[in-house]
């Protein structure tokens, strides 16, 4: 046989043994959370609860197996948004029971135990099993720990983007679309290396806080824990959190901000619009005019950067945010 015959009947068997090695066998059982969930074939009508969960869905391309997403803090990513017109959102905020069920999903996926889990607002696993329903809830959030009172639980070690790479390929896998869960973990590593890259040279080691919101400038802050996902975005970029605690989202007086006089005070904008203290432009104004906290030598330098809501939680979108800071560190001449 020619050699070019050969290459070509080789490179054709290699093909083939790949696009069988990457489908997805059925039935297919996941281990998700501790809780086993076995898929017969792939989902027809999913309910995303959470913008993370449905923002993975439409990196995969899988819009037209969404019958409704809800829990948006903010927009859908721009480059999202034609795919995204085709998803009922049934809210912004979080949705009943009832309204899920409308939908007659065969599978819902949540970004958050506020949404998902034994003490959610919304449903319980049991509670979509009971009629048939799979469920699957963000990996990321299950490595936290529920001791201290706080819906959001603890970390004792930093959330990484192992568990969301865990995420794609799981939803890629029960999609049996893993080519494209393959592709998307490939891009998202290769930026986040050439953030670290960029940022690890320079050594400054600065200090951070990632205020997500207030119900009012006299209430405590809903600030990022040492270990959460704004954890890992200052740690990519060479930092790490001012503030010492293992919390998800604590709620921090201003004199504890004061106390750990921060080098960067990152601004969540939302676009959610629950608190006047959402908008990133309101947080602004709040840190320049307060008389105690105006003095923070990061409010005096100008040391206020804007970042995307969502991108504080441990989303695709943290990565989007860690670029959105780096952006902006570099015209302060802080990289």
């Amino acid at each position: 046989m020619p050699v070019l015959k050969k290459t070509l009947l080789a490179l054709g068997i290699l093909c083939l043994s790949t696009a069988s090695a990457l489908a997805t066998h059925y039935p297919l059982t996941i281990d998700n959370c501790g809780m086993k969930v076995t898929f017969d074939k792939a989902p027809e009508r999913v309910v995303a609860l959470g913008q993370n969960s449905a923002e993975i869905m439409l990196m995969l391309g899988l819009q037209d197996k969404m019958a409704a997403s809800a829990f948006w803090p903010t927009k859908v990513l721009p480059e999202l948004a034609k795919q995204n017109e085709k998803v009922k959102v049934l809210t912004v905020e979080i949705p009943t029971l009832e309204s899920i069920l409308a939908q007659e999903p065969d599978f819902v996926a949540a970004q958050l135990p506020l949404l998902l889990g034994p003490d959610s607002k919304v449903a319980k696993r049991e509670d979509f099993a009971a009629v048939g329903v799979n469920s699957y809830l963000s990996p990321g959030v299950c490595t936290t720990t529920k001791n201290t009172g706080d819906i959001y639980g603890s970390r004792k070690q930093m959330w990484d983007m192992t568990q969301l790479y865990k995420e794609i390929n799981d939803l890629a896998a029960i999609f049996d679309v893993q080519d494209r869960g393959d592709a998307l973990v490939a891009s998202f590593k290769k930026r986040e290396a050439d953030l670290r890259e960029k940022f690890h040279k320079g050594n400054k080691d600065l200090s951070f806080v990632f205020w997500f919101s207030s119900a009012s400038p006299s209430a405590d802050a809903h600030m990022s824990g040492k270990n959460s996902a704004s954890g890992f975005i200052a740690n990519m970029l060479g930092g790490h959190i001012a503030l010492n605690t293992d919390a998800e989202w604590p709620t921090v007086s201003w004199e504890s901000v004061i106390s750990a006089n921060p080098d960067v005070i990152v601004v969540a904008s939302l676009d959610r619009n629950r608190w006047v203290l959402d908008r990133a432009e309101e947080k602004i104004k709040f840190l320049k005019t307060d008389p105690a906290v105006s003095q923070l030598d990061a409010v005096k330098k100008g040391h206020i950067v804007v970042m995307d809501g969502q991108a504080m939680n441990p989303t695709v979108r943290t990565l989007y945010g860690a670029e959105q800071v780096a952006a902006q560190l570099e015209k302060l001449g802080l990289n």
